[in-house]
């Protein structure tokens, strides 16, 4: 297998796996609308490895996929909150959209197709360690409509197409397309900045975690695994979980100078899940390999550095409501073919 398209690849996730694929000997094609900017990918603007294409995943065609042996599914309105904005378009993006890029793929004769769906599909648990066939309880629409994709997805994999989806725990780590509307990230970066780590939602609720590499990793495990152990199959990809103030206390141990943390007494976070890796570490042996705390150092050194953004690109849910604004604003004095 040589050849990848990457949707979302100017993504958090995204821009990493790019860099593992081309390490790895893989072409790919690097598939995203740029929300966040071109820059993401700016060091393979001169790589003949990788091609670089400005679409929406509504509007690919089978040619965009035709000589492509293998899909990797990123692209989506990602987390939460976010999706809340506006559940039409989250629907038709993270659902609608993925369901496409499938289809599409296997018209194409695209061989393998890998979902990037979330943990979030657990939603408020009922157990500890869910496993993949544990009940799904999706509680946002983001976790909804991913749910959603992923089901209808494996439902069309067959001989010639294989489809897997990959769970993925709520990631940390550094990326080109920076994110600190995530848990450990978030905590860090607030510890930084104010010496001071505000706990939301009570902090008791479960979270798994990985990072972005292992991610990553796992994708090109997919890759590299024959169609006949991971065709029709999910898999929960994380680290381990913890409950989110005990996180605060482990960016709080790691920061060389004190940190005080608050616990908020707002309402508690329905988001509650611990999850079972043992799947993948069983049929894959798949083993991620980057700890909580080396994350957290990696990023406070990085802040440390001033080598890491930390500007509004950084934040999901408010730059995707800043790019509507400006959509809406543009609408109301677009006239006649001009807008100034």
């Amino acid at each position: 297998m040589s050849k990848v398209l990457v949707t979302g690849a100017g993504g958090y996730i995204g821009t990493q796996l790019v860099r593992d694929l081309v390490n790895g000997g893989y072409e790919v094609t690097a598939v995203d609308r740029f929300f966040f900017g071109k820059e993401t990918l700016a060091e393979f603007a001169m790589n003949n490895k990788v091609d670089i294409v400005q679409k929406d995943i509504r509007d690919l065609t089978e040619k965009d996929f035709l000589g492509h042996d293998a899909v990797c599914d990123l692209a989506c309105l990602s987390n939460d909150p976010a999706g809340e904005i506006d559940p039409k378009l989250t629907y038709e993006i993270n659902r609608d959209g993925r369901i496409h890029v499938a289809k599409t793929a296997k018209n194409s004769g695209v061989n393998k197709y890998i979902i990037s769906s979330s943990c979030s599909v657990y939603g408020k648990g009922e157990e500890l360690k869910l496993s993949e066939e544990s009940k799904t309880n999706p509680i946002s629409v983001y976790a909804k409509s991913t749910f959603e994709a992923e089901q209808q997805n494996l439902a069309i994999a067959d001989d010639n197409f294989s489809v897997t989806a990959l769970r993925n725990a709520t990631v940390f780590g550094l990326s080109n397309r920076m994110r600190f509307d995530l848990v450990v990230n978030l905590m860090t970066l607030t510890a930084f900045e104010k010496n001071r780590i505000i706990v939301m939602g009570g902090g008791s609720q479960w979270r798994p975690l990985v990072h972005i590499s292992d991610v990553s990793k796992a994708f090109l495990k997919i890759i590299g695994t024959p169609d006949s152990v991971v065709n029709k199959e999910l898999f929960n990809i994380g680290l381990d979980n913890f409950q989110i103030k005990n996180l605060a206390y482990l960016v709080r141990d790691n920061m060389p100078f004190p940190v005080e943390i608050e616990i908020a007494p707002d309402d508690v976070d329905q988001r509650d899940y611990n999850i079972d890796f043992g799947k993948a570490s069983r049929i894959l042996n798949f083993t991620p390999g980057v700890t909580v705390e080396e994350g957290i150092i990696e990023i406070y050194n990085a802040l440390r550095l001033g080598k890491v953004d930390t500007g509004p690109k950084t934040i999901t849910v408010k730059w995707y409501r800043n790019i509507l604004e400006a959509k809406s604003l543009i609408e109301q004095v677009y006239l006649e073919g001009r807008v100034i």
